[in-house]
């Protein structure tokens, strides 16, 4: 039977081997990721405003998703083919009293982009805040292993479709908008059978440092945010059992983080509270240092 993961999923204890077909379902992990459906009480940070947040469906993006709308955003839910994980994310924004749009489909896709944006414009009249969080990665043990498509299916969902959705929602945009990009402690300290992976966290944290200067003039600012291990369903999707297992373990912390650990810190970057705050890259690691 699924455990809910919880307040007390402390240092030293473990999840058990599984395995999952790409890209994962969150309702199938054991324990069930905490996303704060339980734990996150809101305080008005981001009263009105309008947010689109990409792979929001489960682990990182779900628990934004759900902070953002109990902070008084509505959400578009952008999500590859989780149908029954995103419905449930859209009926704990409701609840939340607030609006919630859902769009399938693969941001791999640069039209994709361009139309979740223009979906967000039509049911929203803005964007105040993009959270770009869709990602893929695959565990490899050597270079001989990795696909060449697989290389560029990683680079294009990771990296390119923040380009796009970037390009498309910054005309949407008003001063004090906020654009926040998931990298990695990867960007940092990369992980060698992550290597595509990795090399597009970089990218981001590159891109984001950027743009905060390129759209600084219209009063847009634009962030990352650095995770370490987080247990989202990313990781029996893409690993072995064995390292699923052991994920997390060996950071100062001594466990994987959940993701309502990290929602925080995208509710500080979209509100008015991190104002001054653009083209940083703030590390949630568990210890693991980001320098």
């Amino acid at each position: 039977m699924n455990r809910p993961a919880g307040a007390g999923y402390a240092a030293g204890m473990s999840q058990p081997e599984q395995q999952q077909d790409v890209p994962g379902l969150q309702s199938a992990m054991d324990p069930v990721p905490d996303c704060g459906e339980e734990s996150y009480v809101g305080t008005g940070k981001l009263t009105g405003k309008a947010a689109v947040i990409t792979g929001a469906d489960s682990g990182i993006g779900r628990a934004v998703a759900i902070a953002y709308a109990r902070e008084g955003a509505d959400v578009l839910i952008s999500y590859l083919s989780e149908d029954s994980d995103a419905q449930e994310v859209a009926k704990l924004v409701e609840q939340a009293g607030r609006r919630a749009v859902l769009v399938r489909g693969d941001v791999s896709e640069a039209q994709h982009c361009r139309d979740i944006i223009a979906t967000a414009v039509r049911e929203f009249g803005k964007v105040d805040v993009l959270v770009s969080n869709a990602a893929f990665q695959m565990s490899h043990e050597s270079l001989d292993e990795i696909p060449d498509d697989e290389w560029g299916y990683t680079f294009r969902t990771n990296v390119e479709a923040m380009f796009h959705l970037v390009k498309a929602a910054v005309p949407h945009m008003a001063p004090g908008s906020s654009i926040i990009g998931s990298s990695s402690v990867n960007s940092d300290m990369p992980s060698p059978t992550l290597a595509p992976y990795a090399a597009t966290k970089a990218a981001i944290a590159n891109f984001v440092a950027s743009l905060a200067q390129l759209l600084g003039e219209k009063g847009i600012r634009v962030n990352s945010v650095a995770p370490g291990p987080i247990w989202t369903p990313l990781i029996p999707a893409t690993m072995p059992p064995e390292k699923v297992a052991s994920f997390g373990g060996d950071t100062p912390l001594g466990r994987p983080g959940q993701p309502r650990e990290l929602a925080p810190v995208y509710v500080l970057l979209a509100s008015d509270d991190g104002s001054y705050v653009s083209g940083a890259r703030v590390a949630v690691t568990g210890g693991r240092p980001i320098l």
